[in-house]
């Protein structure tokens, strides 16, 4: 199986792009919305691949992210939804689009997507919608054990939010004051004064 591929982009017609790999072209069909984010031709291009075997052949489908491809596998568990209809769902919806849709059980804003009618949408949402909830809840508590930018939370940044200050204002500060002492309670202090001068 492939899994991913990084190479050259040597072609991108609409959503199929060509990326050659060992000398080898691989044609990738893209979601619409991954098609736009594509680097030039001519430029390095990486993109999480799945392969789907069927009685015509065999075709090579590539996201972005991993969640994307993960999306795409789910919705091909769904009778009716071929890889055609799981990749326009993906493109013209976005991932967090799809997800969104399934979760909150509003089947009519996934019939956007080409090729998705009322039966399919409600299908959709009726089998996906528990998977689709519970993986939410596992990725929102990654972030969270983990912090937003991939490191462990931040206890000086996140008792200067306690206190009502923006993001981006509690991080500047914290950055100012942490040489200053290594207990929490002087560097809130120290960061306190910065952000009232």
């Amino acid at each position: 199986m492939i899994g991913r591929i990084r190479g050259e982009l040597i072609e991108l017609d609409g959503n199929l792009a060509t990326i050659e790999a060992g000398g080898i072209g691989y044609e990738v069909l893209l979601p619409e919305s991954i098609a736009l984010q594509m680097p030039n031709v001519g430029e390095a291009a990486t993109v999480i691949v799945r392969q789907v075997f069927r009685e015509d052949g065999t075709s090579l489908y590539g996201f972005l992210e991993r969640g994307e491809r993960h999306l795409f596998d789910l919705l091909l568990e769904v009778q009716g939804c071929g890889p055609k209809v799981a990749l326009a769902l993906i493109g013209q919806l976005g991932q967090e689009g799809v997800v969104s849709g399934i979760v909150t059980q509003d089947a009519r804003s996934l019939q956007r997507a080409n090729g998705v009618g009322p039966r399919l949408a409600e299908r959709i949402v009726l089998e996906l919608r528990e998977k689709v909830t519970q993986k939410r809840l596992l990725d929102k508590a990654a972030v969270a054990a983990r912090g937003a930018n991939g490191r462990p939370p931040d206890e000086l940044v996140e008792a200067l939010l306690s206190l009502g200050y923006r993001r981006g204002e509690a991080e500047n500060a914290a950055a100012e004051v942490r040489g200053e002492s290594d207990a929490l309670d002087e560097q809130i202090k120290a960061a306190l004064r910065k952000l009232q001068r």
